[in-house]
C-alpha cells in the first residue's frame, strides 16, 4: 500500500472518531501559523514554515498525537497535565481532543521559538 502524500489522503486512512480530531488539530494550527506549509513528513502530517519543520500530528491504534516540539511541551506544562505529555510529543484520545486553544498556544510558541533563533542567527 502506498504511502499517504497529502494530509487529506492521511485523514481518509483513518476512523471517522480520529479524522475528526485530527482535522480539528490541522484548524487551529493553520490558524496559529497561518503562513506554514503541509507536508507528509516521516509519514506524518506536518506544518513547515520557512523550511523547516514546524509541527506534525498523527494517530497511533490506541491514540492521536501532536508532535508541538520540547521547548513548547515544556513551557506549557501546567496545561498539559491532563495529557500523557514527553519529549516534545502529546498523546491524547480522539474522543477527548486538545481544546483549539491549547494548540495554537503551543504553535505560537514554537512559531516565537524560531523567531528567536532566527534572529540570534542573524545577529552573528
Amino acid at each position: 500500500m502506498a504511502k499517504p502524500q497529502t494530509i487529506d489522503a492521511y485523514l481518509s486512512l483513518l476512523s471517522s472518531e480520529k479524522r475528526a480530531a485530527l482535522q480539528n488539530l490541522r484548524k487551529a494550527i493553520k490558524a496559529a501559523a497561518p503562513g506554514a506549509e503541509e507536508a507528509i513528513n516521516y509519514g506524518v502530517p506536518a506544518f513547515r514554515l520557512n523550511g523547516k519543520m514546524l509541527v506534525a500530528f498523527g494517530a497511533a491504534a490506541k491514540h492521536c498525537s501532536f508532535h508541538a516540539g520540547a521547548y513548547p511541551v515544556k513551557a506549557h506544562k501546567k496545561d498539559l497535565k491532563a495529557y500523557d505529555a514527553s519529549k516534545g510529543t502529546i498523546r491524547f484520545q480522539a474522543a477527548r481532543p486538545l481544546p483549539a486553544a491549547l494548540v495554537r498556544k503551543l504553535v505560537k510558541t514554537r512559531v516565537a521559538q524560531y523567531a528567536v533563533a532566527d534572529s540570534q542567527r542573524k545577529r552573528r
